[in-house]
């Protein structure tokens, strides 16, 4: 078991890293939180693979847990589903000692935590990631949301977990798709910050991901230490390909595109502008391109896709300020920045690549 120690400005909390670690969490849990009522929240896809071993791990280091289940799919992240959940909770009799283990991807994590945060103004959370993407990202960081049918995460806070469990065996269980979709945020970290990371991948060994999910969330953490509310604009960095994905995300109806899928699109759209404004060498936006298409990932949109919707999802985007679009771009594999003179034609220039 790999363990990091992730510190941002309002919590101190470790990432676990290993397999099988899932069986013991109850143990792990238990020296972080003292409960002993808590919820463990898992969707329809996720309650029937990991809950039970999840619960009675709990239940052996003395805690009670409630299973909550809600429905798969990003069309849970609403305040209606997040109220659904704080009424199971208050009727199963969770009070300011209790907390929540948010058990499954990244919609179940970002779920559950809102919910962590909102119930009695802030209970404690653990999240245990069951999806690649959820493990070296989503989990991560504290950021917390429901979406509205203005845009995704609109509605949300900053509330960092208590401790991140990241069980790799877990992750033999996902379908093909749903694993690759990973890879658009393990892709996203590499060119942000790590370059050796990038040239690294082709090599990758898929059978001990251990190392590899364990160093993506040492970049993201390193990041989320340096800016946790994303005021400076260092945390801004983690949007890269974000701001055009959220948008394809949105256009194409929520469900329809997994979002590991709409953010390769995303990261294919910003590395062109990357190119457009910030001198990203071309060959770089080949290589980025054939290692997302490596990986299952889409880098073209269907023919048929509603490309008119993509732009008013934009400039919806949380990302904007006073107008104007806090754009990530790439001079280079391994660095990132936010630009000031990214346009509107701009994206819309490079979403009619697409």
């Amino acid at each position: 078991m790999k363990k990091i120690s992730i510190q941002a400005a309002s919590a101190h909390y470790d990432a676990l890293v290993g397999r099988g670690v899932m069986n013991q969490c109850g143990q792990l849990i238990a020296t972080v939180l003292r409960g002993p009522r808590c919820a463990v929240v898992a969707d329809e896809r996720t309650a029937p693979l990991f809950a039970g071993k999840v619960q009675a791990s709990l239940r052996a280091a003395g805690f009670a847990p409630v299973a909550i289940t809600i429905p798969a799919g990003e069309g849970a992240k609403t305040l209606v589903q997040a109220g659904t959940i704080c009424d199971a909770m208050a009727a199963a009799g969770l009070d300011r000692t209790s907390f929540v283990v948010a058990l499954g991807g990244g919609v179940v994590g970002d779920l559950a935590g809102f919910v962590a945060a909102i119930y009695l103004r802030g209970i404690p959370h653990v999240q245990i990631p069951t999806t690649l993407l959820a493990q070296v990202d989503s989990a991560i960081g504290g950021k917390t949301a429901v979406n509205t049918a203005q845009g995704k995460n609109l509605l949300g806070a900053v509330h960092q977990p208590s401790l991140v469990i990241a069980d790799v065996a877990a992750l033999e269980k996902l379908p093909a798709r749903e694993f690759n979709q990973g890879f658009a945020e393990i892709i996203k970290h590499a060119i942000i910050a790590d370059a050796s990371l990038f040239s690294g991948l082709c090599e990758l060994d898929r059978g001990d991901l251990s190392a590899l999910i364990a160093r993506n969330i040492e970049i993201k953490a390193a990041i989320v230490a340096r800016d946790e509310r994303d005021v400076s604009g260092a945390r801004a960095i983690l949007n890269f390909g974000h701001t055009v994905g959220h948008a394809i995300e949105r256009a194409a109806g929520y469900g329809t595109l997994l979002h590991g899928e709409a953010i390769s699109l995303g990261l294919v759209a910003a590395c062109e502008i990357s190119v457009r404004r910030a001198g990203l060498p071309k060959t770089d936006r080949g290589k980025i391109v054939a290692a997302l298409e490596a990986f299952g990932l889409p880098t073209k949109l269907p023919p048929d896709f509603p490309r008119e919707k993509i732009l008013p999802s934009v400039m919806a985007d949380k990302k904007f300020e006073r107008g104007e679009v806090r754009f990530v771009v790439s001079p280079s594999l391994g660095s990132a920045h936010l630009a000031k003179d990214v346009t509107l034609d701009d994206i819309r220039a490079a979403i009619a690549l697409l």
